[in-house]
């Protein structure tokens, strides 16, 4: 509880963090020495946590003479001043402010002035431990520790989650088969992707290609996949296409269009507003009106099987 507050939401951080503390001697409080152990695991783990916590136990002897209470407050008690003492108040928190308290006592109450009085201590003590933390490990690790997997996330809108799995989860599983990372999609779109940071970034990859909207001004390269008299029609991703007009290839007139463009070629595009029929419309011209060369004609190799000829014509 003493370093939940510190631990990063799941958009921040998609992972479940199991965080174990072995105690193989004490004198003094294992509960704090597991926060502050814990801190410096998550640290150079690489997890990215808000804040640095430490925790410290203090400790009360109090003796009645008369009506007043002569007493002594104990910082980081050992076992004996445990035993002996009357409470047991263990403090965790940041350099901003407490993130857990607990306490155990064997008397009837602590005074509030006593106990404001040990919390101040505890807080000196605590920015004390904090430094030697901060000593050590500044800021938590920028990577992650190589032992452990990579989750990257991202997400989609809902209704692109069918394109994603595809017929019978087709499509999902050749990514996982291609990129060899694990993908998961939940209800809301997120998508995670766990695996080496290269697995798991080339998945995430295909995901986005697969669902990428493209939005009038992007600029992008495409492939010419499809010849006619009167443009081509040129793929962003599998499921991203439009036409480039003959018209918005070059700052120049081009009067067959097979002198200058093959299928396959690769051309840098922008994205045009969708015209009065909704169709999505590249151009070329305006991405980079020098990319065709008048006069640089070429020769094309036949298109391949399936697709148009050099008039449209399968």
């Amino acid at each position: 509880k003493a370093l939940s507050a510190v631990i990063p939401t799941a958009e921040e951080f998609p992972y479940t963090i199991r965080l174990v503390s072995e105690s193989l001697a004490s004198n003094g409080s294992t509960s704090m020495g597991s926060v502050c152990a814990g801190t410096l695991a998550l640290m150079d783990g690489g997890v990215p946590i808000k804040n640095p916590v430490a925790g410290i136990a203090m400790g009360l002897m109090t003796e009645h003479v008369g009506e007043k209470l002569n007493y002594k407050i104990l910082t980081d008690i050992q076992g004996p001043e445990d035993h002996h003492g009357d409470m047991d108040f263990k403090v965790a928190g940041t350099r901003d402010g407490i993130t857990a308290i607990q306490m155990d006592v064997k008397v009837e109450g602590v005074p509030a002035d006593v106990l404001s009085e040990a919390i101040l201590e505890a807080k000196k003590a605590r920015l004390q431990i904090l430094d030697c933390i901060e000593k050590e490990i500044p800021k938590f690790r920028s990577e992650l520790n190589p032992s452990a997997p990579n989750i990257l996330r991202m997400s989609i809108k809902p209704e692109q989650i069918g394109s994603v799995i595809g017929s019978g989860g087709k499509v999902i599983k050749g990514i996982m088969e291609t990129t060899g990372a694990q993908l998961d999609i939940e209800e809301d779109g997120s998508v995670f992707a766990t695996g080496t940071k290269e697995q798991a970034e080339a998945a995430l990859a295909e995901v986005d290609a697969l669902t990428h909207e493209y939005k009038p001004g992007d600029e992008v390269e495409g492939e010419v996949v499809k010849i006619l008299d009167f443009g081509c029609f040129v793929k962003l991703g599998p499921n991203a296409e439009g036409m480039v007009h003959i018209s918005q290839l070059a700052n120049f007139r081009i009067e067959n269009i097979n002198d200058y463009v093959c299928y396959g070629d690769k051309l840098p595009i922008v994205v045009q507003e969708p015209d009065e029929q909704g169709r999505t419309n590249y151009s070329v011209v305006k991405r980079d009106p020098n990319f065709f060369k008048e006069g640089e004609k070429k020769k094309c190799p036949p298109p391949p099987r399936g697709k148009f000829n050099r008039n449209g014509r399968r």
